[in-house]
């Protein structure tokens, strides 16, 4: 059940509205509110609400709506809000600002090294990516590996220099957040807070992460073996903590074949957007592991429908500290860009108009 609150109610109001929302539920549901597509809402599950107590909440002057949803995920389903969702990434930085989302949008290029191994390594691939169209640099200062005797990353310092590397070339700059004691200082440094397949129901960081002052959008990647449901209720336990700024991203789930590091379910690409307004993106590297089959997937991908692509880019992959096997050159990757906008452009139908 969705509550929309009136623009103009009162504070007096809206604390009556909490009050009885509290005795309604007796205090054993969060209530937060959020500002979503215009609308300042509270999202409830819809066995708390009788009839008495909906009627009751009618009466209330700040309430100007009650919707009733059949999906256990409410604030991002397409149900709730029937236009896609576009968020503006870039607006907390001095960098070029770049738009997710949406029908008619070219598609978001976001690549860049699996980890940030070094000053060195991390400019020059900044530069290098950007010189091959990328919109975005994706790079890790935190790195969540198998093994503990892997390259964890270089932390802080990490993340001072995708600012650095933010600085030079002018592209946001999007890394991965692992701990909710972290959430305020990756926020200070990236555009955009990546929760990885390991976290995606670790509650505790969504939350975390919808309640930061600073909203800053998040890149909610797919769990291993997350149903299409799982992953769109971590997105809701996101935006119900406030922050309606919320990218998913295909990544590949488990599979019993060692050919590929994961299948790419690209099936969900134009499931989710049936089933929820939020955008969507494709990361072909891990979901196949494999350079050779990049390419292949990321045009399949934006042919699925997706809105942009999130592909590992190193300059010499050979040499990696993490992913070198499923990391493209820049020089591949701009191969990529040409081919993925052309055929996005074609979906569109410009190039039939031309041609006619």
């Amino acid at each position: 059940m969705i509550i929309t609150i009136s623009n103009q109610a009162s504070s007096e109001e809206r604390a009556q509205l909490m009050s009885l929302l509290c005795r309604i539920t007796a205090s054993r549901m969060p209530l937060a509110t959020t500002h979503i597509s215009g609308r300042e809402v509270i999202a409830l599950d819809n066995t708390v609400l009788d009839v008495q107590s909906q009627q009751l909440l009618l009466q209330q002057p700040a309430v100007t709506e009650l919707l009733p949803m059949k999906t256990s995920y409410q604030l991002v389903s397409r149900s709730f809000q029937p236009a896609d969702t576009r968020i503006l990434i870039g607006t907390g930085h001095a960098c070029t600002p770049i738009t997710v989302g949406g029908p008619s949008a070219s598609p978001v290029i976001i690549a860049g090294p699996c980890a940030v191994e070094s000053r060195e390594q991390l400019l020059t691939t900044a530069h290098a990516v950007k010189a091959a169209g990328a919109n975005i640099l994706r790079g890790g200062a935190f790195k969540p590996r198998t093994s503990p005797y892997q390259f964890q990353g270089l932390g802080v310092e990490g993340l001072k220099l995708l600012a650095e590397a933010r600085e030079q070339t002018g592209l946001p700059i999007v890394t991965e957040v692992m701990e909710t004691e972290m959430v305020d200082t990756v926020a200070e440094y990236s555009d955009i807070l990546q929760i990885g397949a390991r976290n995606v129901q670790n509650y505790a960081l969504l939350r975390a992460a919808g309640k930061h002052s600073a909203k800053r959008p998040v890149l909610l990647k797919r769990g291993l073996a997350s149903t299409v449901e799982e992953w769109l209720l971590a997105a809701e336990y996101i935006v119900a903590a406030g922050n309606p700024n919320v990218i998913l991203c295909e990544r590949g789930i488990r599979s019993y074949d060692p050919q590929t590091r994961n299948v790419l379910d690209l099936t969900c690409v134009p499931l989710i957007q049936e089933l929820t307004h939020l955008p969507i993106l494709v990361d072909p590297s891990h979901a196949t592991g494999r350079r050779e089959l990049v390419p292949a997937m990321s045009r399949a991908s934006i042919a699925a429908g997706a809105q942009g692509l999130i592909i590992e880019t190193h300059c010499d992959p050979s040499t990696a500290l993490c992913d070198g096997r499923q990391s493209i050159t820049p020089e591949q990757l701009a191969r990529i860009v040409a081919e993925t906008r052309a055929l996005s452009h074609l979906m569109q139908g410009s190039e039939l108009v031309q041609v006619a």
